[in-house]
């Protein structure tokens, strides 16, 4: 009798069959060649999918649910500068946070030394990336958008509008939603010129 390796053993009806069994005509070539062609019209597809939905314009301003716009009619577009925001709670320059505003209420003077300085900062970044690319016609214009709270209090409104004027930013933009339009949240933001 023959040594048989050792494992699972069929009986003598199930040895011959292709499932169980060692049997069958030929055992199959376990090499299967790629089909580059239909994955190359995928991708392409895929990419074209993502240009076509790609906004242009991008997310200039992070919507909330702690700040709500004021509204206004006469508005323009939003273009993409340095944001700071106001909410009740807390101010932010594009998503660092720089203070509580109940720690600037209860103080007098008018600047806030740490929008100021981020500001500032912000601003020698850009002058030092076109000064890199020696790109005279993008000179630094001074823009900035105020996203503020509606329930904000003036005070503080008022100290973060001087705060980006001291930095250098003496175009200061409101962020408001436009009304009398049926378009949706995204379209209807947009800026109210100071």
């Amino acid at each position: 009798m023959p040594i048989q390796t050792p494992g699972k053993r069929y009986g003598k009806r199930l040895e011959k069959s292709k499932v169980f069994g060692h049997g069958g005509l030929a055992h199959r070539s376990m090499y299967a060649d790629l089909l580059i062609t239909p994955m190359v019209d995928m991708f392409v597809i895929i990419v074209l999918f993502l240009i076509a939905n790609f906004s242009a314009t991008g997310e200039v301003l992070m919507m909330t649910k702690d700040i709500q716009l004021p509204e206004a009619m006469n508005v323009r577009e939003v273009e993409m500068v340095p944001v700071v925001m106001v909410s009740n709670d807390q101010v932010l320059v594009s998503g660092t946070v720089i203070g509580r505003v109940e720690d600037l209420s209860r103080e007098d003077y008018l600047n806030i030394p740490a929008l100021e300085e981020k500001l500032r900062e912000m601003k020698k970044q850009f002058e030092d990336l076109h000064s890199l690319a020696k790109d005279d016609a993008g000179g630094f214009k001074g823009d900035v958008n105020i996203q503020g709270n509606k329930d904000v209090q003036f005070k503080i409104i008022k100290r973060v509008m001087f705060s980006c004027a001291t930095a250098g930013y003496n175009n200061i933009n409101f962020a408001v939603m436009s009304i009398g339009t049926g378009k949706s949240l995204e379209e209807k933001t947009s800026m109210l010129t100071k």
